[in-house]
C-alpha cells in the first residue's frame, strides 16, 4: 500500500514537472535580431537565382541567402519612404511616415515622444534591448525611439561603418585583405558580445544591428580589391536606367562590395548566436532602409530601385523554406515584432503584422489583401531647392503597375540644378565628392558625376531627364 502510494505520488510529481517544462517551453518568448543596412535595396544573390540576368547575378550574399532558404524570403518588400529618417520613423513606430510629424523629414527631424515605438514597448514588456550603429538619425534626440543612446553598444569600434575606407587604410599599412577585414569583423563580434554580457540570465533580447557602410562614400575600386567583384561582370546586366559604362559599372561593383561586407557581418552575428545556444530561439530579420545612393532612380526616388528592398525572416514559429509574393512595407515589422514578443500592439499603429504570413505553410500570395505597397516622400535635404521647398510624392506599387503622383512636378525631384549654367562648370572632382554643389538630393559619387557631365549625350539624356 505504501509502495503504491509512493509510486502514485512520484508519477504525479513527474507529470507536474513535465507539464511545467512544456508550459515554459510553449510560453518562452523569442529573441529578436534585426540586421538593418543603410542604403541597401534589393541586392542579394538569392534574388538573382529567382530572377536571373541582372546585377544580382554578381553579388554574393551567402548568409542572407541561407537565412532566406531556412525561413521566408519576401519578393515584394518596400520601404514607406526612400530616405533614412522617415523610413526609420515609419518602421520604429509601425505607422506611415507622414503620421510621425517632424520625424517624417531628414535633417531637422524631431521625434514626438508620444509616438510609441516597438523597441521601447518590448523593453517595457521585459526584453533586454540594445543597438549598434545607426538606428534613427539624423534627428533629435538621437535614436529617440530606441532610448536615445541609453542602450547603445559600440565600444568595440565603429569603423565597420567605413568598411572599404578602413580596410584600404589597413592594407596600405601592410595587412592582407583578409586580415584587414577580420579586424573590422572583430568590432561586430565585440559589440554584440558586450550586449549579450549585459543581458540578465533567461531574459529575451531585442538587438538592432545598423551599419552604415553601404551608404556612400566608399573607396573606388574596393569592390574588386576587397571582394573580387569584377566590374566587367556587370556588363549587359545593368538595368535600363543605369548607363552601361565602365565608370558606372565600377561604382556599382563597389556598392555591391559593401553589401557583401554587411552580409559577412550578418554571418558573424548568426555564428555568435549558435555559440551562445540562442540561434533556435531567435527571430532573425534582415533588410535595408531604401535603394542605392547616387544612382538614377535609387535613393530618394519612388521608382522600384529606390523603394524595393531585400527582406528575409527566419526563426521560431516561422514556417520556413518559402518564397512569398505578399506586398509589405517595413512599418509592418513593428507589430510583427510585438506579436512575436507577445506584447499588445497599440491601436495607433497603422501597419499590419506579418506574423500570419510567417506562420503559414503557403507560398506565393499568402494574404489576398497584400497586393499593393504605399510609398511616399516629402523632403530629403532641406536646401535642395530654393526656399527649402520639398518634393512631395506618393506612390502605389502592385505586381503589374506603379503609380507615382508628383504634387509639385514643376520642381526638380533630386533638387535644383545649381551651378550648371555658370561660366565655370563643375569639375569631376566636385561632382564626385560634394553632394550639395548640384542636385543636392542625389549623393555625390562617380555615377552622379558621369550623369551630370554627359547629360546632353543621346544615351544619357533620357535617363537624366526622367
Amino acid at each position: 500500500m505504501i509502495r503504491r502510494s509512493l509510486l502514485l505520488a512520484l508519477t504525479a510529481t513527474c507529470l507536474t514537472i513535465f507539464t511545467n517544462l512544456l508550459h515554459a517551453e510553449e510560453t518562452k518568448r523569442p529573441n529578436i535580431l534585426f540586421a538593418f543596412a543603410d542604403d541597401w535595396g534589393k541586392q542579394a544573390g538569392i534574388y538573382g537565382q529567382l530572377e536571373p540576368g541582372g546585377m544580382n547575378d554578381v553579388v554574393k550574399t551567402p548568409h542572407f541567402d541561407a537565412l532566406a532558404k531556412r525561413g521566408v524570403l519576401f519578393k515584394n518588400a518596400f520601404v514607406n519612404a526612400p530616405s533614412c529618417t522617415p523610413c526609420r520613423s515609419s518602421l520604429l513606430s509601425g505607422q506611415y511616415f507622414w503620421r510621425t510629424g517632424r520625424g517624417a523629414i531628414l535633417r531637422g527631424a524631431v521625434w514626438d515622444p508620444t509616438i510609441p515605438s516597438y523597441p521601447l514597448l518590448l523593453k517595457d514588456g521585459g526584453y533586454h534591448i540594445g543597438e549598434t550603429y545607426k538606428v534613427w538619425s539624423p534627428g533629435t534626440p538621437v535614436d529617440a525611439p530606441y532610448g536615445s543612446g541609453k542602450y547603445g553598444y559600440q565600444k568595440a569600434g565603429r569603423s565597420f561603418n567605413q568598411f572599404s575606407q578602413r580596410a584600404t587604410s589597413l592594407m596600405s599599412q601592410g595587412k592582407s585583405a583578409e586580415e584587414a577585414k577580420d579586424e573590422l569583423y572583430q568590432q561586430v563580434r565585440g559589440n554584440f558580445a558586450d550586449f549579450m554580457k549585459d543581458r540578465p540570465e533567461g531574459q529575451p533580447f531585442c538587438y538592432w544591428f545598423g551599419p552604415t557602410n553601404v551608404h556612400r562614400k566608399w573607396i573606388a575600386g574596393s569592390g574588386k580589391k576587397l571582394w573580387g567583384i569584377n566590374p566587367d561582370e556587370l556588363k549587359g546586366k545593368m538595368p535600363a536606367y543605369l548607363p552601361d559604362e565602365p565608370v558606372v559599372r565600377q561604382d556599382l561593383a563597389d556598392y555591391l562590395g559593401e553589401v557583401q561586407a554587411f552580409d559577412a557581418a550578418l554571418g558573424i552575428l548568426i555564428e555568435q548566436l549558435k555559440e551562445a545556444g540562442e540561434l533556435d530561439n531567435t527571430l532573425i530579420v534582415v533588410s535595408g532602409d531604401h535603394g542605392p545612393p547616387g544612382f538614377p532612380q535609387g535613393k530618394c526616388n519612388l521608382y522600384d530601385f529606390g523603394t524595393h528592398v531585400a527582406l528575409a525572416v527566419a526563426g521560431p514559429g516561422v514556417s520556413g523554406g518559402r518564397v512569398v509574393d505578399d506586398f509589405t512595407i517595413l512599418p509592418d515589422l513593428a507589430p510583427t515584432f510585438l506579436e512575436a514578443g507577445r506584447q499588445e500592439v497599440p491601436e495607433v499603429m497603422t501597419a499590419k503584422s506579418l506574423w500570419p504570413v510567417l506562420t503559414s505553410d503557403q507560398e506565393g500570395l499568402v494574404d489576398p489583401s497584400r497586393t499593393a505597397a504605399f510609398t511616399g516622400r516629402e523632403r530629403h535635404v532641406e536646401m535642395a531647392r530654393e526656399g527649402n521647398l520639398p518634393y512631395p510624392m506618393r506612390g502605389i506599387q502592385t505586381a503589374e503597375y506603379q503609380l507615382i503622383i508628383n504634387f509639385k512636378p514643376d520642381r526638380w525631384p533630386m533638387g535644383a540644378p545649381y551651378n550648371l549654367d555658370s561660366d565655370n562648370p563643375l569639375t569631376k572632382d566636385e561632382l564626385v565628392n560634394k553632394t550639395f554643389v548640384t542636385f543636392p538630393d542625389d549623393d555625390a559619387g562617380p555615377t552622379k558625376a558621369f550623369m551630370v557631365m554627359h547629360r546632353a549625350d543621346p544615351e544619357v539624356k533620357p535617363i537624366f531627364e526622367r
